[in-house]
């Protein structure tokens, strides 16, 4: 979808239906005098980088009795 060019005044006056239109993914560039001064489109979710081993990242966590045998599957070791 090619990104839509609309000036401040119109965006002013339309910003509640332009908001639920970028909600639905357009995009427009406001424009001031035919330039285009600004950008509207959707905002994309921020995704944390994996490295290599998941377990290094910050928000991982992992029980310090993680690989200790299970209470009931003692019988069976």
């Amino acid at each position: 979808m090619k990104p839509m060019e609309i000036g401040i005044f119109e965006t002013k006056t339309h910003l509640s239906d332009i908001i639920q239109r970028v909600l639905e993914g357009e995009h427009f560039y406001i424009t001031r005098r035919g330039k285009r001064v600004a950008e509207l489109r959707p905002v994309t979710q921020e995704r944390l980088p994996l490295e290599h081993g998941c377990a290094r990242n910050d928000d991982y966590y992992m029980a310090p009795d993680f690989d200790e045998p299970l209470e009931e599957m003692k019988e069976y070791t």
